[in-house]
């Protein structure tokens, strides 16, 4: 499939992604194959290895280098690389994870399903490096959901109906539909929707900031739209077992909830969030323990990046 008159720019934003930002890089070339590719930009949070140097190498492909004066999180960086070009010059932009990898013709692909009026981000199929589907895509977020997850797991209210957040149900990603929002490791999203939406919410740091915007999107009037004949390669995991990570995503998920549904329903969110991290905790997982420890001690919450 091509779409060549689709005119494209890849960010990538990075803080000490050098063991994997070669392999995004080189993945884009193939990826961007039916479209224009303008340019990638590795917008970095400064990274104290040599990201920055991988990303100045020779990839065959434009890549300009933005160095964000502090690391101010992941949609900071992403604000300042679509400042950073004329919004005419540019059709769509995909945002990339340091740690994905296109598939040749996945983009092209991405840009089709754009075109159709009233979408504007699009998401491919994410799937794990040994080739097994990687779930990536949400339903609205509940009180009920949130404490159906807390009760019997997120996996396994997931694949109950409409119960869970997240859709595991493998089914589900063999055809082409609509969601309220999806991991945001590979997004297209289209320049007209980024002007009506908006810029990305800074304020969530590094966790919640696809969320916010997708829901955001929704809001608007713009539709996200997952396409799984697009594939992309995504390593990931890095929250599920690192704490502090962990604790950061849980309270800003408290934070989203309560921010678009106002006190009364966020209290309920949070107890039922909550509920569920300390039976994990009290199960030994060491993750569900920093996020009840941040969840009951606003004061331990992380409020700046290291950088």
């Amino acid at each position: 499939m091509t779409d060549a008159g689709f005119r494209v720019a890849v960010v990538i934003v990075t803080h000490n992604s050098a063991d994997v930002l070669a392999g995004a890089l080189a993945s884009v070339a193939d990826g961007t194959r039916g479209v224009r590719l303008v340019e990638v930009v590795v917008a970095d949070n400064v990274s104290r290895d040599d990201t920055v140097a991988v990303a100045q190498r020779e990839h065959g492909i434009p890549v300009r280098v933005l160095r964000m004066p502090h690391n101010a999180g992941y949609a900071a960086a992403i604000n300042a690389a679509v400042a950073s070009w004329q919004e005419s010059d540019v059709d769509g932009y995909l945002v990339l994870n340091p740690d994905a990898r296109l598939t040749p013709g996945s983009v092209a692909v991405l840009a089709a399903a754009l075109r159709e009026p009233g979408r504007g981000i699009v998401v491919p199929r994410l799937l794990n490096p040994d080739g097994s589907l990687q779930p990536s895509l949400r339903r609205p977020p509940t009180v009920v959901r949130a404490l159906a997850e807390a009760v019997i797991g997120g996996n396994r209210a997931g694949r109950l109906g409409a119960l869970g957040e997240l859709i595991t149900d493998e089914t589900a990603y063999h055809r082409p539909c609509a969601a309220a929002w999806a991991t945001g490791a590979a997004m297209l999203i289209s320049t007209e929707a980024q002007r009506g939406i908006g810029p990305w919410d800074e304020s969530f740091l590094l966790y919640g900031e696809e969320t916010e915007f997708a829901l955001r999107a929704g809001d608007r009037g713009w539709r996200l739209w997952y396409e799984p004949a697009a594939v992309v390669e995504h390593e990931g995991g890095e929250s599920g077992v690192n704490p502090v990570l962990w604790a950061l995503l849980t309270v800003n998920r408290v934070r989203l909830f309560t921010r678009r549904r106002g006190p009364v329903a966020g209290a309920a969110y949070y107890l039922a969030v909550l509920l569920g991290e300390a039976v994990r905790a009290l199960a030994g997982r060491v993750t569900a323990r920093a996020a009840v420890v941040a969840l009951a001690r606003p004061s331990r919450r992380l409020r700046a990046l290291p950088g």
